[in-house]
């Protein structure tokens, strides 16, 4: 018979931690009530809407579709992590700028998915930026600032790199 609660241990936002879980607890739910790590949003719960978006070993991930045990012995980032470290700066900037961000539940998941996509470098086409965020939903912006915030950033840290390089 397997056991109902597990220790595990990762690193989270660059600090280690030590837990003891119960064996069926999803991540989101462990970063969240355990950790009180809130800014990933729990929304509907099947991998579906993006609002529990985090990072796993480096893989954008659904943090609703991982049980926490799973990542005994991983690093995982949440946008707190991200955002602490300075790398989404210019990404959270641009969307209070373009006004990308309404309500925010959608906000975390949208950053993160932004900020990878953004890390393969180069320009991506809008169409581009739509399809990468495909699965993060967002009811109230329409869509159109968030991708205007993304490819603004997009153009800036190209720009940056070309100026750097040359």
């Amino acid at each position: 018979m397997s056991e109902r609660y597990l220790d595990i241990r990762l690193r989270v936002n660059g600090e280690d931690v030590r837990e003891r879980v119960e064996a069926r607890q999803t991540l989101v739910d462990f970063l969240r009530d355990d950790l009180g790590l809130t800014g990933s949003h729990i929304g509907c719960e099947q991998g579906v809407c993006g609002a529990c978006t985090v990072v796993v070993d480096e893989e954008v991930v659904r943090g609703c579709l991982v049980l926490a045990v799973q990542c005994d012995g991983g690093e995982i980032r949440t946008i707190e992590g991200l955002s602490d470290s300075g790398l989404i700066a210019d990404l959270q900037d641009a969307f209070q700028r373009r006004n990308a961000l309404q309500c925010g539940f959608c906000t975390p998941g949208m950053l993160i998915g932004a900020q990878e996509l953004l890390s393969y470098g180069g320009v991506p086409t809008r169409d581009t930026i739509r399809e990468h965020l495909s699965g993060n939903y967002c009811r109230c912006t329409g869509y159109q600032a968030i991708v205007d915030a993304i490819e603004s950033v997009a153009q800036t840290r190209a720009r940056l790199r070309a100026e750097k390089a040359g």
